[in-house]
């Protein structure tokens, strides 16, 4: 999956919500503070991660390019 970025950065929680992997905000940080987010490879626990073009995503096994 990719993910066109429109400004210079979305913050990680708002990038899951925006694709509509969960049902609200709250559930996107609840899905980061356990752990099942990764960050170009690395669990990422910071619910306000600048996410950046270039970098990937991973939840389970959905992968989300940033373009």
């Amino acid at each position: 999956m990719e993910f066109q970025l429109q400004d210079e950065y979305i913050e990680l929680y708002k990038l899951i919500k925006v694709l509509d992997l969960v049902d609200s905000g709250a559930d996107a940080k609840i899905l980061i503070a356990e752990g099942h987010v990764k960050r170009d490879g690395e669990i990422e626990l910071r619910k306000r991660a600048k996410i950046v073009k270039g970098e990937t995503i991973q939840i389970a096994e959905v992968t989300i390019k940033v373009i």
